[in-house]
């Protein structure tokens, strides 16, 4: 056995466990970082400014830098801007004007059921009995989670609907984003990717100067959730990647959601029904099934 295969088999050393916990915080935090944001600026605003300052912080990593895309590869990077980057990180601020952190980030979780429908139907044949029965209690989580804000008017439907979009874009996006991280590498082929996404979100965020005021806690919120949450997260996943495996890292996935409703609970008063909870339950249980080998 080799010390790589070694690393991602073995138990988590200490390290681990903090880059780990550490980019679970990160980016569980986001979404309460957003809903701060939102207090002055306009959503066009606080994803121009995530996304750029994102792609700023990633591209100061040497890694990020020296390697080279070739042009072929362009269009399906520029793809994957717009539709892992540009595309979502629009969404969250808008429907978060709609509805509450918490349910953003439980929502969220729901990025590994999408990942996996997604993947059955590019490889059209049925999954196997685990990962169907895995998809099934996912989405019914994904329902449960939705149901208590979409029924409370046409604005929560409405966030609900922006944030589910948003999150099948994620999906998409990770079935066709590996042969580009294959072949160059995570970090380099996101520093292209944020950087191709501030170009397609600045005019949205140049729009939304007019309608927004200033306020520090709010540009040091968003500033901390591109900065840290963008770019620095990144790498320390990353890293983590290279020590744990791809496989062992993706459980940061279902961490996500717990972190943004105890944030949002905790600093924001956010109301989380118990439907609600009970659906990331479900759908955290059927992303582990989806996701296991058979």
């Amino acid at each position: 056995m080799t010390t790589s295969e070694a690393l991602n088999r073995g138990p988590f050393a200490p390290l681990d466990w903090s880059l780990f916990i550490a980019t679970s915080l990160i980016w569980g935090s986001s979404f309460l970082l957003m809903d701060i944001g939102l207090e002055a600026f306009e959503p066009g605003l606080v994803t121009s400014l995530r996304v750029g300052l994102g792609a700023a912080a990633l591209f100061l990593v040497p890694r990020a830098r020296e390697v080279r895309i070739e042009r072929d590869d362009w269009p399906r990077l520029l793809a994957l801007a717009a539709l892992w980057v540009a595309i979502p990180f629009t969404l969250f601020p808008i429907a978060q004007q709609h509805v509450n952190s918490a349910v953003a980030g439980m929502l969220n979780g729901a990025t590994p059921i999408f990942a996996t429908v997604i993947s059955v139907a590019l490889l059209r044949r049925l999954p196997a009995p685990r990962t169907m029965t895995g998809l099934v209690l996912g989405l019914g989580g994904i329902v449960a989670i939705g149901l208590p804000s979409a029924g409370e008017g046409p604005s929560e439907a409405l966030g609900v609907g922006l944030i589910v979009t948003a999150t099948l874009c994620y999906g998409l996006s990770l079935n066709i984003a590996v042969p580009l991280q294959q072949r160059y590498g995570s970090l380099p082929v996101m520093s292209r990717l944020l950087a191709a996404a501030t170009v397609m979100t600045a005019p949205f965020g140049v729009v939304s100067l007019a309608d927004s005021s200033f306020a520090w806690g709010s540009l040091l919120a968003v500033a901390a959730a591109g900065v840290v949450g963008t770019g620095i997260a990144f790498v320390v996943f990353g890293t983590l990647v290279g020590r744990v495996g791809s496989t062992r890292s993706s459980f940061i996935t279902y961490l996500i959601p717990v972190v943004a409703v105890i944030l949002g609970v905790l600093l924001r008063a956010d109301v989380v029904t118990p439907l609600a909870l009970a659906g990331m339950a479900l759908a955290t249980a059927g992303a582990l099934l989806a996701s296991g080998r058979d």
